[in-house]
């Protein structure tokens, strides 16, 4: 699923061989093995012992608070990305992580804040950029900025569907709904059994009626 889980796979894997291997990457790779199969709270449980033995598991903290996001846990996946941020400030990955709870708990400004930040230290990743877009957006704020945020996105990665489906997003709030359906009829191509931008696209052709949804998707939940 992610580069992350990949690694977790391989270190599961070659764990007899790696006798004196560090038991805080053993454990993360196995916490790791469990969120790819989508079991968030047997990952947290087995987390939980290996970050109270070693606090200084930068992976481990991401882990978690990729783990805390998905379990819709936002303030404790607020203080494990800032656990990662005080471990490795220039790692943009807790950066992304945190402006997306900031996002969820309301607290816009330091959302935005955490985004720019992600782009600065790896400015060529779209992920970041896209996770600008969508604290800007989520702030109803800098709509044409969240516009510029998705375009270079889309830029960086041309082929990843979400990105024009932000693109679209963006594109909407500004009032430009004649490109936000060209945007939404991309993401669709690429990504043709996707209902949220399928319904998206139905509500700017006046086929549907917009529906109140929580966000879940503002930025992909990534490993690397």
């Amino acid at each position: 699923m992610t580069e992350l889980a990949s690694s977790a796979r391989t270190a599961a894997t070659d764990a007899p061989a790696r006798a004196f291997a560090d038991p805080a990457d053993l454990g993360v790779a196995r916490a790791a093995a469990l969120f790819e199969h989508l079991q968030p709270d047997r990952a947290a449980t087995i987390l939980e012992p290996v970050l109270a033995a070693h606090p200084q598991s930068v992976a481990g903290w991401i882990l978690m608070a990729r783990i805390r996001l998905v379990l819709d846990q936002m303030d404790t996946a607020l203080e494990a990305a800032v656990r990662a941020i005080e471990l490795a400030p220039d790692d943009p990955r807790p950066l992304a992580i945190a402006s997306r709870a900031l996002t969820l708990l309301g607290r816009h400004d330091e959302a935005m804040s955490m985004a720019y930040r992600a782009v600065v230290v790896e400015p060529k990743n779209p992920l970041w950029h896209d996770r600008v877009a969508w604290a800007l957006l989520a702030a109803d704020r800098q709509l044409a900025d969240a516009e510029q945020a998705a375009r270079t996105a889309i830029g960086l990665d041309p082929n990843e569907a979400h990105y024009y489906f932000t693109h679209g997003m963006a594109l909407a709030a500004l009032g430009h709904v004649d490109q936000a359906r060209q945007a939404l009829a991309t993401s669709l191509r690429l990504e043709p059994g996707n209902p949220v931008a399928k319904h998206r696209l139905e509500v700017l052709n006046g086929e549907a009626e917009p529906v109140a949804e929580k966000k879940k998707r503002g930025w992909k939940l990534f490993g690397r």
